[in-house]
């Protein structure tokens, strides 16, 4: 059974973000929320596992509890002369890594850490010292370290090219520059997590960066109910700033305003907040937007997906992958009409969707979304990957109009959005305790990301389950065009009220 003082290289990295996780993982997990997303692990596992090919053949050290099954099976692979060694395991004085590749250069060894993101961060060097750290004192002749991650510029053509999907940066240097470092950290989490007794521990950026910490929520339940942390917009070192000098609640805010100079978007949430104000209507604003948009009005709304591993030609690692749409038409008299476009799963979705939207939306017509710059790039791409639906999509795209508009610039205020202008905020603060617009009724999809993964997996379900996704993809984004319009009508209501 492993010690609170044993280190493997994700328990380094955690303890190096803040040691507390680690105490709180030990003594009371059962604070944790849930903040690992299973797409991000499942895009980890993905890269992680296609990588391996990366050098050519490859002997893999098989998953064990006992890490001295692992680390022998590694030594054994060593000896045998393996050129390439996926997961090779390493143990010394508590401190575990497995290396993603171990790759023979010469008389020594490469560390290839393997990564699914497309850049490099501060976390990843350390991640890499540590492992550099550990071999090198198992007597392993370190040469290079790399980290490998996906190239954002590759574009698929044919054949997956290995060499053109992942980016090999060396980052030897960087590694040695933290090499004593990391016995002087590996020394003070250590100190840190031997206590019985729960250590304090200041919320600061890292209780964000590099990752959201699954304790935040604990270890910020001395907050007041409505904090610093609640602004809108405001930066996390600059919350964290104010934090560290006592001013916290929404009160200390409002009366050190000039201290700190509290903009006035900030100054607009407090007091709406702590003054429960009646909502603020800017009737020439709203005005003013609503006479830019002309009948029938399109409602429009994407959901995407993205693919780590680009499966389908022309497309990059994390492209935005239109899969589906809803589209609400609104006549001038309220009337309404709905269509809707949701592929096949498993399929390049994107000539069929382009095809299907530019029937669905003639050439002239206005049509609306909810922060339109989304739209418009995915529409855009689109263009440029079907050159013969260009005139049409692009017609689309000059003609539409963006419904945040008038809460992004305040001219619709209500203290219920807590100044934020996401739609998930706008349109329970217009329409509260409704039913018919509370994502929370809809089955199994219920945000974005949920309808991306959905959308992604669908093909490991069986065919039942399969019409029941799809059941759950529609209503989801009919639910997204719909409130469109529900919104839109409730900025006419505030221009038409005496």
């Amino acid at each position: 059974m492993s010690k609170i003082t044993d280190l493997s290289k994700s328990r380094y990295c955690k303890g190096i973000q803040c040691p507390k996780i680690l105490w709180l993982d030990h003594y009371k997990p059962e604070e944790a929320e849930d903040v690992l997303s299973e797409t991000v692990m499942a895009n980890g596992n993905l890269v992680g596992d296609l990588a391996r090919s990366y050098f050519g053949e490859y002997s893999l050290v098989e998953f064990s509890f006992d890490k001295s099954e692992m680390t022998a099976r590694t030594q054994e692979f060593i000896g045998s002369g393996a050129m390439n060694i996926a997961e090779a395991a390493f143990l010394t004085d508590g401190l575990y890594c497995a290396v993603d590749i171990l790759h023979k250069n010469g008389d020594g060894w490469d560390i290839v850490e393997v990564k699914s993101s497309t850049h490099l961060t501060d976390i990843y060097i350390e991640d890499m010292a540590f492992q550099y750290y550990v071999l090198t004192n198992c007597g392993i002749k370190v040469k290079h370290v790399y980290n490998m991650h996906l190239n954002s510029f590759y574009v698929r053509r044919g054949e997956l090219d290995l060499k053109g999907l992942f980016t090999l940066e060396d980052c030897t240097d960087k590694a040695l520059e933290l090499y004593d470092s990391v016995a002087e950290r590996v020394a003070a989490i250590r100190a840190y997590v031997s206590v019985t007794e729960e250590p304090k521990r200041e919320l600061d950026v890292y209780c964000n960066k590099p990752y959201e910490c699954a304790y935040k929520k604990y270890c910020g339940r001395h907050l007041p109910e409505h904090s610093v942390f609640d602004l809108a917009g405001m930066q996390a070192r600059t919350a964290y700033k104010h934090y560290h000098n006592g001013i916290v609640s929404y009160e200390e805010l409002l009366a050190n305003a000039k201290k700190i100079k509290l903009n006035p978007k900030h100054r607009r949430q407090i007091e709406s907040t702590l003054n429960s104000a009646p909502d603020e209507v800017d009737k020439a604003k709203i005005s003013e937007f609503l006479g830019t948009l002309s009948y029938p009005i399109y409602h429009l709304d994407f959901e995407t997906y993205q693919q780590p591993v680009p499966e389908f030609d022309g497309v990059s690692p994390y492209q935005q992958i239109p899969f589906q749409y809803s589209l609400h038409i609104e006549q001038e008299d309220g009337t309404l009409e709905h269509r809707e476009f949701l592929a096949k799963e498993g399929t390049d979705p994107r000539r069929a969707l382009a095809e299907q939207l530019v029937k669905d939306i003639p050439k002239g017509v206005c049509s609306l979304a909810y922060n339109m710059s989304f739209e418009k790039t995915v529409i855009k791409r689109l263009a440029e990957t079907f050159p013969d639906l260009a005139d049409a999509l692009m017609d689309i795209h000059d003609n539409m109009h963006d419904l945040m508009i008038p809460f992004k610039d305040q001219s619709y205020y209500s203290a219920a959005m807590q100044g934020s202008y996401s739609i998930k905020f706008v349109l329970p603060a217009l329409y509260p305790d409704d039913p018919e617009l509370d994502y929370h009724n809809l089955e199994g999809v219920h945000n974005g990301g949920e309808a991306s993964a959905a959308f992604a997996e669908m093909t490991s379900h069986t065919p039942g389950e399969i019409a029941e996704i799809r059941a759950n993809l529609l209503r989801y984004c009919g639910l997204d065009t719909y409130a469109m319009v529900k919104v839109l009508r409730k900025l006419k209501e505030a221009v038409s009220k005496n």
